[in-house]
């Protein structure tokens, strides 16, 4: 239970070498694999990025889609996207192979996505490495996902950021107090 109660986010530039091994990412792949997940459908993908020419491409193709979409992009934040996939031994692009249409849900099969994008975060994290899952304009991009090998149906979610923490990390701020999001009914 404390592994759980101690896991937090590290940002993405805080993260660096070493990476998890081939047997620990397959670990975590493992336990992502056990999601909650109605009807069997597995719907996550994942695509794991590690090598440093792949991760500096991936940063280039960042940046480029950036400027594709938006021409007044702040340096600031075009030198995050190229920096981030750099620093981390270890991204991992996330989709979720949606069947629209199916008895199951999308809303369900995109949650089952999160589920195992869950338990992928915890299990990096009871093996001694920081993670962060990040989202945005990149992360939703479906020509990035197309550029990643995702096929059709498959809706980019965003993209895990492996690694060791560097340095002293920051407290976050204090979880809320279950009192204040649950509840009982009594009928």
């Amino acid at each position: 239970m404390s592994s759980l109660l101690s896991r937090r986010s590290v940002p993405a530039l805080l993260l660096g070498p070493p990476g998890p091994s081939d047997r620990q990412i397959d670990a975590a792949l493992q336990a992502a694999a056990h999601a909650p997940d109605h009807g069997a459908l597995r719907p996550w993908r994942f695509v794991l990025i590690r090598a440093p020419e792949a991760r500096a491409r991936l940063a280039d193709l960042f940046v480029a889609r950036m400027f594709v979409l938006d021409l007044w992009i702040p340096p600031g934040k075009v030198d995050k996207a190229r920096h981030m996939p750099r620093t981390a031994p270890l991204v991992i692009a996330v989709a979720a192979h949606v069947i629209s249409g199916h008895k199951v849900p999308e809303l369900e099969q995109l949650l089952a996505t999160g589920a195992a994008v869950m338990n992928l975060l915890n299990a990096f994290h009871a093996q001694g490495y920081g993670a962060i899952w990040l989202t945005g304009a990149n992360g939703y991009d479906p020509e990035i996902g197309a550029q990643l090998g995702f096929e059709a149906g498959e809706r980019s979610l965003g993209f895990v950021y492996v690694g060791t923490p560097q340095g002293a990390l920051r407290d976050g701020p204090p979880r809320p107090e279950p009192i204040s999001f649950a509840r009982e009914w009594r009928g």
